[in-house]
C-alpha cells in the first residue's frame, strides 16, 4: 500500500510509531524482531485511524453488522477460520 503524505496529515502516534523504525533500521536487520513489531504497530495505527475515520462517516451500523465487521477484524489474516 503506497501513500503519500505530509506532516500536517499524519496523526502523532504515526509519527511516534515511523520514526521509531527509522531509528531501528540503523542498526538492527530486516529481520530484527523489535524493528518487525515496530512495523506491525505503524500498520495497526494507520488501520485504526482508517477505521476510525470510515467509521465517523458512515450512517449508524445495526448491530449485525457491527458483528459481521468485528468477525473481519478477529479473523486476522486471510484464509484465516470465521469467528
Amino acid at each position: 500500500m503506497t501513500t503519500t503524505a505530509n506532516a500536517a496529515t499524519i496523526s502523532p502516534n504515526w509519527r511516534v510509531e515511523r520514526g521509531r523504525i527509522a531509528a531501528l533500521t540503523r542498526s538492527r536487520t530486516p529481520d530484527d524482531p523489535e524493528l518487525l513489531a515496530a512495523r506491525r504497530d505503524l500498520k495497526a495505527a494507520r488501520l485504526a485511524e482508517h477505521i476510525t475515520e470510515v467509521v465517523d462517516a458512515a450512517p449508524p451500523l445495526t448491530e449485525a453488522q457491527r458483528a459481521a465487521l468485528a468477525a473481519l477484524l478477529r479473523a486476522g489474516t486471510k484464509g484465516a477460520a470465521s469467528a
